[in-house]
């Protein structure tokens, strides 16, 4: 402990490193404050590595004390302190719409809408005719009507609160039949069921995990009946030894008893997927002209716009949720309503949306396409990185994301690297800290990078970062 005391005697003081002319500069950048509470971290930091440090290193002078160096630790203190936490990646895992990530990328249109939105005073709640209050869901009603063939629309922040707002409106203290299989969890360990309970819905169960007939709803229904309600299995699949009651026939038991029926879609698509090779998906419009009287969907799912909870069907239901109190507290802003209403208005044009919303433009990329550019960033990456590293392409299969189409691969290629010394877990949480963060795939000791959803732009980027880091390794 004794040689120790001599290590951190010579640990500069606060004010020595106050009176450098870098530090000097800092504090012109940034704040006293914050250069002094830098100052402070990194010299707790190091007092507390060579407490913990055996003497051999200290010798061996692996422990800097220097003030240039500390300075340049203070310096990377305030950078890191100044960055934002919220910042782009690039997502080379081959998952389209990843949660984690963000879900979906904004096409440009959508972009620029909230550009154009974000700089100046909007017409959010006026009406430019009568210069009175109008409704901030005017700007996507119309839309969403024409899209869906649904009577009325609204929106709110995102799917859970879109089920939440519909379940507090019209079955509040009244009970909600659903099949015991569609009692789903819906991602963040939030349920369906827990969903139901903060809405005062009562739940009631019906049918087997994995069947369910037309009459054991209607067997369930009381006068305490609020609704029924059909949940959508759109991130898992029951295979198998199976039964579910379409929407068409649960309409139709709920027109019989005046009772709305309502449908989470979860995840909310507006085109065939079948023209992609998918598997079938209902579309809103399906649901809608099935009879449904409510169906909820999110926006920056198979969508491909900002995140949000869209409802759309019978007025007379949408009505009531609009005048409930917790239609205020779910309510989107101006940025979601400017990026949603340019997203849907690509839909007008199928072939257009195919190619103008990243998320289904990413669903349709052409093995070929995909190979090609595989190749390119091989070939890049290789000149710039040492011989220990090994490169090859590979046939891989990405995957949807989103809780969307679960049992899907999307045939795709990815660049495989690996290192003849280094693990491909460390060569990963480099690129991780990289700026931007770079987030892979590791499989069998290799990182796999998926050229399905790295954007052409971001290729610079990737490979830049693959040089700064591999040196050293």
């Amino acid at each position: 402990m004794k040689e120790k005391q001599e290590y951190l005697r010579k640990i500069p003081a606060v004010n020595d490193l106050l009176a450098t002319e870098l530090v000097n500069e800092l504090v012109d950048r940034y704040s006293h404050e914050l250069v002094v509470a830098g100052i402070r971290e990194v010299i707790d930091n190091l007092r507390e590595r060579i407490l913990e440090a055996d003497l051999e290193k200290l010798q061996n002078e692996e422990i800097e004390i220097e003030i240039e160096q500390l300075l340049k630790q203070v310096k990377q203190f305030l950078i890191n302190k100044s960055s934002s936490s919220l910042m782009p990646v690039i997502n080379a895992t081959g998952v389209i719409i990843h949660t984690n990530l963000g879900r979906s990328l904004l096409s440009k249109s959508a972009q620029k809408a909230v550009q154009r939105i974000s700089s100046h005073y909007s017409t959010l709640e006026i009406d430019r005719e009568s210069g009175k209050r109008g409704s901030r869901y005017s700007h996507v009603r119309d839309i969403l009507t024409e899209l869906t063939g649904a009577e009325d629309a609204l929106v709110v922040n995102n799917n859970a609160a879109a089920v939440l707002l519909a379940l507090s409106a019209l079955a509040a203290d009244k009970e909600v039949v659903i099949a015991r299989g569609q009692l789903v969890e819906i991602g963040g360990s939030f349920r369906i069921p827990e969903v139901m309970e903060q809405s005062g819905a009562k739940l009631v169960e019906v049918g087997s995990t994995n069947k369910v007939y037309l009459k054991d709803y209607e067997r369930a229904i009381t006068e305490e009946t609020g609704l029924l309600l059909k949940v959508h299995t759109s991130n898992y699949r029951v295979m198998g030894f199976t039964k579910e009651v379409e929407l068409e026939d649960l309409s139709k038991l709920g027109a019989k008893y005046e009772l709305p029926v309502v449908e989470d879609l979860g995840s909310g698509i507006l085109v065939d997927s079948t023209l992609w090779g998918l598997s079938y998906e209902p579309t809103v419009q399906d649901s809608i002209g099935q009879g449904a009287d409510v169906v909820t969907f999110s926006g920056d799912k198979m969508l491909g716009g900002p995140q949000a909870g869209i409802i759309v069907g019978n007025k007379k239901y949408l009505d009531k949720m609009k005048r409930h109190p917790l239609n205020r507290v779910v309510r989107v802003d101006k940025f979601t309503l400017a990026a949603l209403e340019a997203t849907l208005k690509e839909y007008r044009n199928s072939k257009r949306a195919y190619q103008e919303i990243p998320t289904l433009r990413m669903l349709n990329i052409p093995e070929d396409e995909l190979k090609e550019k595989a190749a390119t960033l091989m070939q890049n990456i290789r000149e710039v990185i040492s011989s220990d590293f090994n490169l090859a392409i590979r046939k891989d299969s990405s995957q949807i994301g989103g809780g969307a189409f679960p049992l899907e691969k999307l045939p795709t290629y990815v660049v495989e690297l690996s290192h003849n010394n280094t693990g491909a877990e460390k060569i990963a949480e480099k690129l991780r800290l990289n700026t931007p963060p770079i987030f892979t795939r590791i499989y069998s000791n290799a990182l796999l990078f998926d050229l399905r959803t790295i954007q052409d732009n971001e290729l610079p980027e990737l490979v830049a970062a693959l040089k700064n880091i591999t040196y050293g390794n």
